[in-house]
């Protein structure tokens, strides 16, 4: 069902190299194919017939679980935080992809949404679409961890430093897991504040770890022009797309510490490209609206 990826990792410069996880799948990117792996093996094991998950507007996993399902056989369904979007799919092209592979979808409030690991808010849930198999927010459970812990190969322990975007901390905690003991594992949070050393920390085997919160940009979603003229030149001296949410500010972050003289000169870094391209599209929309340059 899912096959064993092999990817090689790209050379940026002697010092910094990139394991071009979004090769993987062209819609179940990345992380995403990792996180949910063996959620769709243990979905498929339990005879589950529904996926059933949240997101927002430009989730890549919104986008990645309705692909997922319709690939393997599930009805899914989209628990969509904004009551406001319920008319407004068209305007955004992951609902329009999501909406495309079958998922369902059911928007809620915010004050709503925020109740959405609540054992009553899960009962409602099922009251209205039977049962399903339940998917986190982001995918961040045991088996996503599970799944993440094998981005990292034996031919990887020669790297030094290991660096990935945060999200829900999932991606982080299997890297961590994975990790050998001279490594340091550095996570650069797309959203701003400190709750995430909780989170990993669930999930973490590990102390070989710490979080650069220098680099979300504002926050959650939040961009410049900085960020985009530097995804766009590293597209174009390395072939390689970056998204503006996650890795694209990871990248950013790497080459202003090496600037920075945060990395030991004969430091080997490796670089974890999660994926999330499918989310440029969303953006460049909100970007021509503010008449600022487009992602490439």
């Amino acid at each position: 069902m899912f096959e064993i990826f092999e990817n090689l990792n790209v050379c940026i410069d002697n010092q910094v190299y990139m394991k071009p996880d979004y090769l993987i799948d062209p819609f179940i990117s990345g992380n995403k194919y990792r996180k949910l792996k063996y959620n769709v093996l243990q979905a498929k094991k339990l005879a589950s017939k529904t996926l059933l998950t949240f997101g927002g507007a430009y989730s890549n996993h919104i986008a990645a679980v309705a692909a997922a399902g319709s690939r393997f056989g599930f009805q899914t369904i989209g628990i969509i935080r904004g009551e406001e979007l319920i008319n407004k799919i068209q305007e955004n092209p992951t609902l329009v992809y999501a909406q495309k592979q079958g998922m369902q979808f059911y928007f809620v409030s915010r004050d709503a949404y925020r109740k959405k690991e609540s054992p009553s808010f899960i009962e409602y849930l099922k009251s209205q679409f039977g049962n399903f198999y339940l998917i986190p927010e982001g995918g961040t459970n045991d088996l996503a961890i599970k799944g993440c812990e094998e981005i990292l190969t034996n031919q990887d322990a020669k790297f030094d430093y290991i660096t990935c975007p945060v999200g829900t901390g999932g991606t982080i905690s299997g890297l961590i897991n994975a990790s050998v003991n001279h490594q340091k594992i550095l996570g650069f949070p797309a959203l701003k504040g400190d709750f995430l050393q909780k989170d990993i920390s669930k999930f973490a085997k590990r102390d070989n770890w710490d979080l650069v919160t220098d680099y979300h940009f504002g926050g959650y979603a939040k961009i410049n022009s900085e960020l985009i003229s530097f995804i766009n030149e590293f597209k174009s001296q390395f072939n390689i797309p970056l998204d503006p949410i996650y890795t694209g500010k990871m990248v950013y972050g790497v080459f202003d510490l090496i600037k920075k003289g945060y990395f030991p000169k004969d430091a080997k870094i490796l670089m974890i490209h999660t994926g999330g391209l499918q989310g440029i599209a969303g953006m460049n929309h909100f970007l021509k609206k503010k008449n600022m340059i487009k992602i490439k």
